[in-house]
């Protein structure tokens, strides 16, 4: 697959780096002329403009701050129905809670460009994501994915990509659902507790009746 990685950063470098070692053709985009070349060395793959890579991916990750993907977004449109993978967090520094008021940073970004975003890749610290394979006890990491079904099946084969193991979380009304969920357990895991300790096995869930 032609994927197009709009941003710089360290979730850019982690997920555009595993799918160009997995074999995908990737381009790097910022802001930043010489910082996109240089990520893009590093991971093997091609820089560009913003526009420039838009316009090769046939998915684009959106990988920029929460505050910066509006700017960006803008100088790769127009976006018109192509697919772009969120992996922002709309988070307030130190307090844990959400920026964005009523719908989710997802679906901003959705009205603003036109694309068919998926909200995935929001939960787990980048390094994570530099794991190859993210398998934790035997148990690959589940990546949630929220989006149109059809942009949510496009977007499949990059999770399993990665060795993880995808889940269709909905629609996109649901990405607040999935923004929330990253606000209120990254607090607890500053706090120093264990998330998942909080969620009973699967085999319980319903009830032990």
């Amino acid at each position: 697959m032609r994927i197009g990685i709009l941003g710089t950063g360290n979730m850019a470098e982690a997920l555009g780096g595993q799918w160009a070692r997995a074999g995908h053709e990737v381009r790097v985009g910022g802001r930043s002329a010489e910082h996109a070349a240089e990520l893009a060395q590093r991971i093997g793959a091609v820089a560009g403009s913003l526009a420039e890579v838009a316009a090769f991916g046939e998915a684009l990750l959106l990988a920029v701050p929460y505050d910066a993907a509006p700017e960006v977004l803008a100088d790769a449109g127009p976006l018109n129905g192509r697919i772009v993978i969120d992996c922002t967090n709309p988070l307030v520094p130190g307090s844990f809670t959400l920026k964005t008021d009523g719908r989710s940073a997802a679906e901003n970004f959705a009205e603003q460009s036109g694309a068919r975003v998926v909200k995935a890749f929001n939960l787990c610290h980048v390094d994570v994501w530099r794991m190859t394979p993210p398998v934790f006890a035997g148990r690959p990491v589940a990546v949630p994915l929220c989006g149109e079904p059809a942009a949510v099946a496009d977007a499949i084969p990059l999770v399993e990509a990665l060795g993880c193991h995808p889940i269709n979380a909905g629609g996109l009304d649901r990405a607040g659902l999935l923004e929330a969920t990253a606000a209120f357990v990254i607090g607890m895991w500053f706090a120093g507790e264990d998330a998942q300790a909080v969620l009973p096995p699967l085999e319980v869930a319903h009830g032990t009746a």
